[in-house]
Parts: C-alpha cells; sequence; structure tokens
C-alpha cells in the first residue's frame, strides 16, 4: 500500500499499479487509451480500478485539495419541473458562495446514474447532491472511500443516517389519500412512475394504502398501474384504470404531469372532474393550477429544498460535524378535481 493510501485513504494511480502488478503508465494507458492495451492486462487493470475504488484524477492538485468549487449533482430526469426548480435555487445559493454547479441526468437508470457518480467524482467535485436514497450500495461505498460529501435530496426517512434534505414522501400522500377517503371513496387506484429503483414514489403508493388500512380497508385493493414520467403515459395509464377497475371513484397519482395525462383521457372518455371521478396529482408544479379543473395536490417546497440543500453541503465542505439532516414540511392543496365519491 502506497503512502498516499496510508495518509487519507483515496487510492492513487500508484495503488491501482502496485494492486494489478503493472506499471502506473500501463494504468494510464488502460484508462485513457485502452486500444493500445492487451486485453489480459486491461482486464486486470480495471479489476483493480473497482476493487480499489479509484477514481481517474483529471487534475490531481486540484482533486487531492479538494478545492475545485464545483459541486455536482444527478437528478433523475431534466423534463421533471419539480428538479428545474429545486436545482435553480440549490445553483443560486451555490453561486453565493462562488461555487459552480454540474448536473448530469440519469433517466431513472441506475446504471448510468453510477456512471454519471464516478465521472463527476473523477473530474473533482467537492461534493455531491443526489436524489432519493435507491442506489446500489457499491455506489454510496465508492463515495466515502474518495470522501466526497454526499447529501440525499426529495426524500427523507427517519431510520436513513445519510444527510438529508427532504421531505416525508409517505406520510404526505397518506394524508392526501385521507383526505379522499374521507369523501366518501372507497374505489381507489393509483398511476404511478415505476418503483423498483424510485423510492420517492414506491414511498407514495405505500402512503395510500396506509390510509386505505387507516380506514378499515383493505390495502391490498388498491390498483397501481405503473407508467414511465409524461402526459401521454399518464393518460394511457388511466384508460389502463378504468379498464382494469371499473369501479373506480378516484385516481391518485404520484405527480402532477401524471395527474394532467389522466384528466385528459377522462374528459376524452366523455367522463367529468370531480363529478364522476376524483383525481390528485403530487408536487404541485405551475400545471396543477392550469388544469382545468385545477387539480388538488402535495404541495412541495422544491425551492427551498433546493436553497437549503446548498447550505448544507456547504456546511458539510466546510468541515461542520453538527448533524446534517432536515425535514421540510409539505402541505395539502385541497382545490375542485377532488369531491364527494359518486353515488
Amino acid at each position: 500500500m502506497t503512502n498516499s493510501t496510508k495518509n487519507n485513504g483515496v487510492p492513487t494511480l500508484a495503488d491501482v499499479a502496485q494492486h494489478a502488478n503493472v506499471s502506473t503508465a500501463t494504468v494510464s494507458r488502460c484508462l485513457n487509451s485502452p486500444e493500445r492495451v492487451g486485453e489480459k492486462t486491461r482486464k486486470r487493470v480495471m479489476k483493480a480500478v473497482r476493487e480499489l475504488g479509484y477514481a481517474p484524477n483529471f487534475g490531481a492538485q486540484a482533486l487531492a485539495a479538494r478545492q475545485t468549487n464545483t459541486i455536482a449533482a444527478v437528478i433523475p430526469t431534466m423534463e421533471n419541473a419539480v428538479f428545474a426548480r429545486g436545482l435553480q435555487a440549490f445553483q443560486e445559493e451555490l453561486g453565493r458562495h462562488g461555487k459552480t454547479l454540474l448536473v448530469a441526468s440519469s433517466a431513472y437508470d441506475a446504471e448510468l446514474e453510477e456512471q454519471q457518480v464516478r465521472a463527476l467524482v473523477a473530474r473533482g467535485a467537492d461534493g455531491l447532491l443526489l436524489i432519493g436514497y435507491d442506489r446500489a450500495p457499491d455506489i454510496y461505498a465508492f463515495l466515502a472511500k474518495q470522501q466526497v460529501p454526499t447529501l440525499i435530496a426529495w426524500s427523507f426517512k427517519p431510520e436513513e443516517k445519510r444527510p438529508t434534505v427532504g421531505f416525508d414522501n409517505r406520510a404526505a400522500m397518506t394524508e392526501l389519500a385521507r383526505q379522499v377517503i374521507a369523501q366518501g371513496h372507497q374505489h381507489i387506484a393509483c398511476i404511478s412512475a415505476p418503483t423498483a429503483s424510485n423510492d420517492r414514489a414506491r414511498e407514495r403508493v405505500d402512503g395510500i394504502r396506509d390510509a386505505i388500512s387507516q380506514a378499515g380497508q383493505n390495502p391490498a385493493d388498491l390498483v397501481v398501474v405503473e407508467t414511465p414520467y409524461g402526459i401521454e403515459t399518464g393518460e394511457r395509464a388511466f384508460r389502463q384504470v378504468m379498464t382494469e377497475a371499473p369501479q373506480t371513484t378516484a385516481v391518485m397519482c404520484v405527480n402532477d404531469v401524471l395527474a394532467v395525462g389522466a384528466l385528459r383521457a377522462v374528459r376524452e372518455m366523455g367522463m367529468k372532474v370531480p363529478d364522476d371521478l376524483s383525481l390528485t396529482g403530487f408536487d404541485d408544479i405551475e400545471i396543477a393550477t392550469l388544469a382545468e379543473p385545477p387539480l388538488t395536490t402535495v404541495h412541495v417546497p422544491h425551492r427551498e429544498m433546493g436553497r437549503c440543500a446548498a447550505d448544507m453541503l456547504l456546511q458539510i465542505l466546510r468541515g461542520d460535524q453538527n448533524g446534517h439532516t432536515l425535514e421540510l414540511a409539505t402541505e395539502i392543496r385541497i382545490r375542485q378535481s377532488l369531491g364527494p365519491a359518486p353515488d
């Protein structure tokens, strides 16, 4: 093990060379010009890279000192106004402290997110903002080994110990579902984003089930249709809901965009909201108030979250050892899309 690893725990090019039993020049060629290295040697070197958690160094002095003044964020998509609003506030606050923001979008692809995380660290990001908790343990282990401060946003779970600025998705959706049930709705369906690697969507669906259970109904009866984010996908998902469960009187969507898509399908199918069916969203972006009728939804303080996330990450970078967890409050916004269950 080299002195650099002993001193600060961050693996170096020399560590990889020693681990793979090759020269540092060979390691460099594997990383920068892999076609110039034999397959057997290249595989051995890349195995060492993965095992050590090494990140190629594109600015040795700046990266070693962690003084690039660059903060990175990996978001699931750039098409969602939710993230745009929060990141704008995040960037503004960082800018006031002389920091530059780099943003990558993973398109909800876990493998792509991992590649982006590693690339941003390799380019010297001082800190990293990630959305939600769901990702492979190897990524967190890599970030810890690289000593890159990481903050989670848009989610909050009391049992999680990672630095976090966010809100309790499950509790927020539970409260909204209670409002729906209070209107007499017993046949509820949910249109959700894919939940497999999206803890925000999964928590919101579970929140509806919690409210159904608390009302003495069977949460297993909740009809859930998962679909990618989008107005057209929300429209198709609504049609699927009504085909599978025509008795549905309320459809709860895990975001406002899916809800607007569902609302369009309602009109095309000759129904009225809320006379024939109630509809709710989540996030309270501008489209929620522009919809006809305006959407009942959960208001999330996106700009406040972005600003607080920047402030907290800067505190961590300054070496502040205090607890770095902040739960923000959400609010239920009751509008015309929610009404009593039809007789």
